[in-house]
C-alpha cells in the first residue's frame, strides 16, 4: 500500500521535524501508518525524525526520499549527541 506524502511535509522534516508533525497534526495531513496513537505520541516526543522515517517507508517505500531523511537522521544523531557532550564540559 503506497500513499504519497504531501511535498511540504518531506521538505519541512528535513529542517524541523516536531514542528511538521505538529502541523500535519493540527492540520489532518498526519501519513497513514499502522503505529498506534500513543506509539506516535511518544515517536513525536523523544524521535520524531525515527516518526517520519517510518512514515516515509510505510507510504512510499525505500525511494530516494526515504534515504535523504534517514541520512540526516543518523548525522543528527550521531554530530548532536557529540554537540551536547562538549557543552556539558564546559
Amino acid at each position: 500500500m503506497h500513499h504519497e506524502i504531501a511535498t511540504w511535509f518531506l521538505v519541512l522534516s528535513l529542517f524541523v521535524p516536531r514542528i511538521t508533525l505538529l502541523i500535519a497534526y493540527l492540520t489532518h495531513g498526519i501519513p497513514p501508518n499502522n503505529i498506534p496513537f500513543i506509539g506516535d505520541l511518544l515517536l513525536a516526543a523523544f524521535l520524531p525524525r525515527a516518526l517520519i522515517v517510518i512514515y516515509i517507508y510505510e507510504n512510499m517505500g525505500a525511494g530516494s526520499w526515504f534515504w535523504v531523511h534517514l541520512v540526516v537522521a543518523i548525522a543528527v544523531y550521531v554530530f548532536g549527541c557529540g554537540t551536547a557532550s562538549r557543552r556539558r564540559k564546559k
